[in-house]
């Protein structure tokens, strides 16, 4: 499964229409909409992970697009301080990816960043605060994100 975090910009002159609705019925998408906002004649913002098979999440982003949806991926990063985990496979249990996983037998949490979604359920968790997440270094991402035009 396929997760990644977009920021979503609609013309004002569609955002009163059931646009991520479609991508679960016409692209078999999961979404969760984690921060939006949508007032009427003005330009809408919203913040969405996306779940679902690679390329249907690709054909998602392709339909938005052709209805001038302008997204932009919220690149995230997921560090691990190896010093400070002492392997307690705590953040196994809730990672929605499965990028953090238990080596069996020798009990070793091991963390595939490919498969991770940058979502920070794992840094919540750790009880040693061995995990941190943070954003792409080369974009700043603050609330005027939601300013509205």
């Amino acid at each position: 499964m396929y997760t990644r975090i977009y920021i979503l910009r609609f013309p004002k002159d569609i955002v009163d229409q059931p646009i991520i609705c479609q991508l679960v019925k016409q692209f078999d998408v999961e979404f969760n909409i984690l921060k939006a906002t949508i007032l009427p004649q003005h330009e809408g913002v919203m913040i969405l992970e996306m779940r679902g098979h690679k390329d249907n999440i690709k054909k998602g982003l392709n339909y938005l697009k052709g209805l001038d949806v302008k997204s932009e991926s919220v690149a995230t990063s997921i560090h691990r301080d190896d010093e400070r985990c002492f392997q307690c496979g705590a953040c196994t249990g809730i990672c929605p990816t499965g990028a953090l996983s238990l080596k069996r037998p020798e009990m070793a949490v091991i963390f595939d960043p490919e498969k991770c979604s940058g979502c920070g359920l794992c840094v919540t968790v750790c009880p040693v605060k061995a995990m941190e997440v943070s954003l792409d270094k080369t974009r700043s991402f603050s609330e005027t994100v939601f300013e509205i035009h």
